[in-house]
């Protein structure tokens, strides 16, 4: 379980860092953009990434049951 859990922090800081990597301008640009919006539409998106995670680990758990 931990091993899973560290191997899923390391794909996340990976994914994470390749837009910066790649394409800082844009990356910069779009950070700026999403510092503009309002609380309430980052935690809609917050939200909605939370829901869309939990449901592609529920869809994994639940094919591996089978």
């Amino acid at each position: 379980m931990v091993y899973s859990l560290l191997a899923a922090f390391g794909l996340f800081f990976v994914l994470e860092g390749l837009l910066p990597l790649l394409v800082p301008g844009r990356w910069r640009a779009a950070f700026l953009q999403i510092a503009q919006l309002s609380d309430g539409q980052i935690r809609f998106f917050g939200l909605a990434s939370m829901l869309f995670g939990i449901l592609l680990l529920a869809s994994h758990f639940l094919t591996a049951d089978s």
